[in-house]
């Protein structure tokens, strides 16, 4: 059993796992941290990003002044933002029999991989998770496309090049294979490959492996896997939240008694608290607002927002903040909080409940009611008629290159009043404003991440006892920039097996066991000896017949008749000529009773020696050995045929023939 990582990033997976004749996909999540490195694309011509000076290197031998652009110390490539793709070298990506995806946020890279690799097998996932995760990718061509750049950049991927570039562009990984974004016509034939699946559903895949998806906890129909044949199961934990939010909650009893239990995907922020975080939130959007600024929520259009929708909801008349406007503009914004509301059977308890009385499960839908929350597929059109201040805006993208988060910023970014707030923890907040700066506005960083901690983790796996556990090397040590905080890290008896980008493992564990199944008339014909009491046993000649990875055990077929006459020649295939089985010998041979037994036959001269395994008998007189084995026993005897007979037969003597 192997497992090939193709990610880097702990949180965006992407892994190949090769278990009994059956090569599985787990997740296919997208870097998108890559984008970090781009200029931020501006919906209308933006003066300040044009007048940016363009880079020279300082000895002067290296010009990309066209390419790559200074901002406040810091370097930017100006082109279309591309993104950091899972390896496509390390294994053929078209022997893939099937992809696995644990959540939306994980799927990103879908379209490269089954698009681009000669992928021809399924893609498993639950409702929510395609349908969110269509809205997302749907949002993310909306943003690259309405933007267009009219120039590339690729000199500076030049490995020389590259080398002599400053900051982050200088160690960005494997910059060769960054990519742009795929076209809609790629999302919906790369989504059309995908089979819907529930909790618990059984797949069978050839017949070899059974896989299963569980409840994760962490968003809208987010699962972890069962994979299973016979005799070992592997269990695959990713993005998972035992915290009380929106989805079901999450189904740990099924990992228990996994071989292996390959873990990631845990929180990137383990020193917040989620709800000391809703709190902060909540009260610098009120103080803003008190003020008179207005507040930026860069965000995904599914997720977080739902919870952050819900906590102003019930914040919003304490804190006197009735009259304030919510805007949330996203190309798929009217979709995505329709969603939320049909997938009643995905959610935790106490918002199913709601369904049935009826109540829309959550409480967005009031608030649009109410007219408290607007949603605006874009900023052109109604919103910019309706569009008052000062308000709240939620809009993508969290990374501020792309999206109308890139308007908001050039338009309020001068102002000390206004406010941005960062929830989303996939970008680190400096590295996102750095194109921006200097910047008037206030930053606040909240960032909101559910997934389990390292003590939930570490009590997760003590109840659920995997025999192995294979997470990604970071888990492995303390966070760099806390590198004192040991309990920042997963420490486990035996410890953790760690993987990177590119590396292959060897699970540790081998298969020992296949299932066989026998036809009831062989079954009928067995005849069962007993050899200790209450063991019995039976020997069986048989044809085995394997199919689909499924063994039987049929009868022998019989011989057909000899035609009586032969007038014309036909070449009739035989069948294969099958001897009558040897009786098969069990018990041992004792040492004392077997000695008489050769005196009594007129051997005397015998010298006994002991071994390890048993005894060896050297008779000296006829120049013969006889060993004597737990599993076996052997008669060395040269040019003297009828001794060895006789010598063979009293050793049968007490052997018992099956």
């Amino acid at each position: 059993m192997k497992l090939y990582c193709l990610s880097g990033h702990p949180t965006l997976p992407c892994n190949v796992l090769k278990f009994k004749s059956t090569t599985i996909m787990l997740d296919c999540g997208l870097d998108t941290t890559s984008v970090l490195n781009f200029l931020p694309l501006p919906l209308v011509h933006s003066p300040r990003l044009s007048k940016l000076p363009g880079w020279v290197s300082k000895d002067g031998t290296v010009n990309l002044e066209k390419e790559l652009k200074e901002c406040a110390g810091r370097v930017f490539v100006d082109s279309q933002p591309e993104f950091c793709l899972p390896e496509k070298e390390l294994l053929d990506l078209s022997t893939i029999d099937v992809i696995l995806i644990s959540n939306y946020h994980c799927m990103m890279a879908l379209p490269y991989i089954t698009e681009h690799t000669g992928f021809t097998g399924t893609v498993y996932a639950t409702e929510p998770t395609l349908q969110i995760g269509r809205l997302l990718m749907e949002e993310l061509v909306n943003f690259m496309e309405r933007v267009p750049k009219a120039q590339s950049a690729t000199c500076w991927k030049n490995k020389e090049i590259q080398r002599m570039l400053p900051g982050p562009l200088k160690d960005a990984v494997e910059v060769w294979t960054w990519k742009r974004c795929y076209s809609m016509q790629e999302v919906n034939s790369a989504l059309s490959k995908v089979q819907l699946v529930g909790y618990s559903q059984k797949v069978e895949l050839f017949g070899a492996v059974q896989v299963s998806p569980l409840s994760s906890g962490y968003s809208l129909g987010s699962s972890n896997w069962i994979i299973q044949s016979h005799h070992e199961k592997v269990a695959y934990v990713s993005g998972s939240s035992l915290l009380t939010t929106h989805p079901q909650p999450m189904d740990q009893s099924s990992l228990k008694n996994s071989d292996v239990l390959i873990l990631t995907g845990l929180t990137q922020m383990p020193t917040a608290n989620p709800d000391g975080m809703l709190g902060d939130f909540c009260s610098n959007l009120a103080m803003t607002i008190r003020a008179g600024g207005n507040v930026l929520v860069p965000c995904y259009s599914s997720g977080v927002i739902y919870d952050l929708l819900e906590c102003l909801y019930q914040f919003i008349e304490s804190a006197s903040l009735g009259t304030t406007p919510f805007y949330f503009i996203s190309p798929v914004a009217n979709s995505s909080l329709e969603f939320s509301q049909i997938f009643a059977e995905w959610l935790c308890h106490n918002k199913q409940s709601k369904v049935y009385l009826p109540e829309p499960p959550f409480p967005h839908a009031e608030l649009i009611q109410t007219n408290k929350l607007k949603h605006y597929p874009s900023i052109h059109g109604d919103f910019s008629s309706e569009f008052r201040q000062p308000c709240v805006v939620f809009t993508g993208h969290p990374s501020l290159r792309f999206g109308d988060v890139v308007h908001f910023m050039e338009l309020w970014g001068k102002s000390s009043l206004n406010t941005i707030i960062f929830t989303e923890p996939d970008f680190s907040y400096l590295d996102a404003l750095a194109p921006y700066q200097p910047l008037a506005m206030k930053c606040v960083y909240c960032p909101i991440d559910t997934r389990l901690n390292f003590h939930q983790v570490s009590k997760l796996l003590k109840e659920v006892q995997p025999l192995h556990v294979v997470c990604p090397e970071q888990y492995t040590q303390p966070p760099p920039s806390q590198s004192h905080r040991s309990d920042l890290m997963l420490e486990l008896q035996p410890p953790p097996m760690p993987y990177r980008r590119c590396s292959v493992l060897s699970l540790p564990f081998r298969r020992r066991y296949e299932r066989i199944h026998l036809l009831p008339e062989l079954a009928n014909s067995l005849v069962p000896s007993e050899i200790k009491p209450g063991i019995s046993v039976a020997t069986v000649s048989a044809v085995l017949h394997s199919k689909d990875n499924k063994h039987t055990l049929q009868s022998v077929p019989k011989p057909p008749p000899v035609p009586p006459t032969k007038k014309r020649k036909r070449v009739i295939e035989e069948p294969p000529e099958v001897l009558a089985p040897k009786p098969l010998l069990s018990g041992a041979v004792p040492l004392e009773a077997f000695l008489a037994t050769l005196h009594k036959h007129g051997i005397t001269e015998v010298k006994v020696e002991e071994t390890a395994d048993g005894h060896i008998l050297h008779l000296q007189a006829e120049d013969t050995l006889i060993q004597l084995e737990e599993d076996g026993t052997h008669i060395v005897c040269d040019n003297n045929e009828p001794l060895r007979t006789t010598l063979r037969d009293l050793v049968l003597r007490f052997l018992q023939k099956l």
